[in-house]
């Protein structure tokens, strides 16, 4: 039922009759849940930068979070990241997430993110609750909440939405008559609409800033050793391709692109891999997304490789995230 909705979501066809009175029945609950939020937000001793989107499903939130990153340590801050956690459980909250955290107990994301950053992250259903630990224990003066724009609690002071440039807002229908969590008119009180990849519709923005964005792959990480490889050392050969995310297919599309010969391997997002998932009963390499990688560490093996994802930015647009960032306040500790 769920893919059945997925691809009519994202097809040509208007949104389901039947459905779009529980989409307006979303809408009006959803709608008066975040107003009585944004009335009752908390305001943090640290400026809050969120990185979200107003769709279900992966649109590339993760890279630009570690893109920001990057961004606010050039600039000579201090950040640290806060998450929900999804699809961890841990034994209590909120929890400070390392290199060496389980993903069962964090979730997929925020193990990525302190993995490839180093960076102070904390997870928790309480997000607020997650930013003072980092605050309290870290001395972070910047937190950039990873898939945050709806937790209306948290207040902030920069947001950015992501959106696939491929599927865009598919048929513009709220919840499940469509993929949209928020009205689309939402894009226009951003502070800018971040576009993955080539954008294929206009996009109801008003005015607000469009930035675009390229994921970049370009070499492969092997799992069982760390050593590294150019990802077009396997132009032309036949691969399996794992990816549990929310749009498997971009990660397919993006190694077609790179010339490699994909068998496509698609699992839920967040699946939770066992050993027993990854042998396809022959010898061929297996490449993978770094979100899955972070969950097949336990039983690596050669012959796994995981495709790490860059953010690329164009410099103007670069510079003008800069400049958002440079005009946020600091913290004196």
């Amino acid at each position: 039922m769920k893919r059945w909705l997925e691809r009519r979501w994202y097809s040509a066809e208007p949104a389901p009759l039947a459905l779009r009175p529980f989409a307006a029945l979303y809408g009006l609950i959803a709608d008066r849940i975040a107003a009585t939020k944004r009335a009752q937000a908390l305001r943090l001793p640290v400026p809050v930068v969120v990185v979200g989107n107003i769709s279900v499903g992966g649109t590339g939130k993760t890279p630009v979070t570690i893109w920001l990153v990057e961004q606010a340590r050039a600039l000579g801050f201090r950040p640290g990241v806060i998450s929900r956690g999804y699809g961890g459980r841990a034994a209590y909250y909120p929890l400070r997430v390392s290199a060496s955290t389980d993903p069962a107990e964090c979730g997929d994301e925020p193990a990525l993110i302190a993995r490839r950053c180093g960076v102070p992250v904390a997870v928790a259903p309480d997000r607020i609750a997650a930013a003072r630990l980092l605050i309290e224990q870290d001395g972070v003066d910047l937190l950039i909440a990873d898939d945050g724009l709806q937790h209306y609690r948290l207040a902030r002071d920069l947001e950015f939405c992501v959106i696939d440039g491929a599927r865009c807002l598919g048929n513009g229908a709220r919840l499940p008559a469509g993929p949209l969590r928020e009205p689309a008119a939402r894009l226009a009180t951003v502070d800018a609409v971040i576009v993955n990849g080539a954008l294929r519709s206009t996009l109801p923005t008003h005015g607000q800033p469009q930035l675009a964005m390229n994921l970049v792959i370009e070499r492969a990480m092997s799992l069982h050793t760390g050593d590294a490889l150019p990802l077009a050392s396997f132009k032309g050969q036949q691969v399996h391709a794992v990816a549990g995310i929310g749009h498997p297919q971009r990660f397919f599309t993006a190694l077609e692109a790179a010339g490699l010969v994909v068998i496509p391997q698609p699992f839920p997002d967040h699946h939770r891999y066992t050993a027993s998932d990854l042998p396809f009963g022959d010898a061929l390499p297996v490449l993978m997304t770094e979100k899955d990688a972070v969950k097949c560490a336990g039983f690596a093996q050669p012959g796994l490789w995981y495709v790490p994802a860059e953010a690329v930015f164009a410099e103007a647009d670069t510079a003008h995230v800069r400049k958002l960032l440079s005009s946020l306040p600091r913290k004196t500790f």
